[in-house]
Formats: C-alpha cells, sequence, structure tokens
C-alpha cells in the first residue's frame, strides 16, 4: 500500500498544522521529532521514523541523548543531515536547561548538581570539570578540564590548580559523570579526590566537594563524610 503523503494525512496527524494550531505542548515526543526529521520515506512518515528512533532509545528522550550522529543514521530515513539536526535540537536542549540555572552561589550538593546535570548527565562518555568559587562560594567560573571513554577520564592536577590560582580562587568542586548510571565511586575516584585536594591545600585553596553525576542522580563526597 503506497505512503500517504504529508498532505494527505489526517489535520490532527500533520505535527507542523498541530503544532501551530494547538501549541507545543500538545505534541508528543514522535511529533516533535518528526519536525525536526521534516519528511518520510516511500514507505515510513516522518513520525513512523522518529517512533522508530525512540525505540531504539527505550522511548526515553534522557537516553536519546546520549546517542550519537552514528547511532542515528543507523535508522531507515535518517541520512546525516537530519541526523545532524537532531544532535543540534538535542544539544540546544542541554544548554536551554544549563542557562535556565539560577543559581548563583552554591550552598548544598543539589545546587551544584543542578547547575551541572545538563552539562553532564546525558553524556556516553565520562567528562571531568571544576567549578571555582569565591571565599562566599559565589561562582567564578566553570571549567572542563578533560574528555575520556565510557568507563574512565583523566585529571591533570597541574590544570586543576593553573584554574583555581590565575582565577584567585577559594575554593574548589571538581566533578565528573558515569554514564553506566552508577554513582557509586571507584578506588580511582578517591585516589584522584586526595590528590587534587593535597595540592589545592598548598595554594590555601579549599576543595569543598566531588560529585558524580549519573543521569539525574549523584553522589557528593563532602555530603558521605568522604572529604
Amino acid at each position: 500500500m503506497k505512503a500517504l503523503k504529508i498532505k494527505e494525512w489526517a489535520q490532527d496527524d500533520r505535527p507542523r498544522e498541530k503544532m501551530m494550531q494547538h501549541g507545543a505542548a500538545s505534541l508528543s515526543d514522535a511529533e516533535l521529532l518528526a519536525i525536526i526529521i521534516g519528511s518520510g520515506t516511500k514507505n515510513d512518515t516522518a513520525v513512523d521514523i522518529a517512533k522508530q528512533l525512540l525505540a531504539c532509545s527505550c522511548n526515553s528522550l534522557c537516553e536519546l541523548g546520549k546517542k550519537s550522529i552514528g547511532d542515528f543514521v543507523k535508522i531507515k530515513g535518517i541520512g546525516t543531515a537530519r541526523a545532524v539536526s537532531i544532535a543540534a535540537a538535542l544539544e540546544l536542549g542541554r544548554r536551554r536547561r544549563n542557562d535556565n540555572s539560577t543559581v548563583q552561589t552554591v550552598k548544598t550538593s543539589f545546587d551544584i548538581f543542578e547547575i551541572f546535570q545538563p552539562l553532564l548527565g546525558d553524556l556516553a562518555h565520562e567528562e571531568f570539570w571544576i567549578m571555582l568559587l569565591n571565599r562566599a562560594n559565589k561562582i567564578i567560573s566553570k571549567h572542563r578540564i578533560s574528555q575520556g571513554g565510557i568507563s574512565s577520564v583523566t585529571a591533570d592536577i597541574k590544570i586543576i590548580a593553573k584554574y583555581a590560582t590565575e582565577n584567585l580562587a577559594s575554593n574548589v568542586v571538581i566533578l565528573h559523570n558515569h554514564p553506566s548510571q552508577s554513582i557509586n565511586p571507584g578506588s580511582e575516584d578517591e585516589k584522584i579526590t586526595v590528590k587534587i585536594k593535597s595540592a589545592l591545600d598548598i595554594f590555601n585553596i579549599k576543595l569543598i566537594d566531588h560529585l558524580i553525576i549519573a543521569g539525574y542522580k549523584y553522589f557528593s563526597f563532602a555530603d558521605n563524610g568522604l572529604l
């Protein structure tokens, strides 16, 4: 049976028209993705392709955010250009969440998590970041120190100390993510925490926390008495 063209769909099944008439909130995840995809193939509509894409991500936008352009092009009907558009839309969503953070002064570990979850929570690889604070724990700046693989990342202590001293930080937070979704620290996580703390102590700079972020969960070294 020949696939219907978009103009031949029922009015309520046409995502662009539905969005214009009823607003973006009225659309399903698949319909929103279909708008980004743009058009279907001979046998599948853009919505059908979007549903396949979501199915490969356990119907979770969080899991979809971890996929790469290479993963997207495995879906029939999604070429490189469409895959890049999807990846760009997901990245804009992450950046918007981070821009919406109202935290200017860190008071709790959750404040730190709220700032960094959009940056680290969806990644399929590990990254190591630092956040520099003044004496009143107001945020000075954030820096990505390194990017690793799916199960490990290195942290150059000299670079961390350089950022902290050049920016006249009084306090420092270190962070990394676990793509495995486990928030439990490993022995290497504990060792690097001790090394960084010792290095910063030389400059009278305090390491106030180390957060491990995994999706929408986190582990705080400070909250668990490990600092």
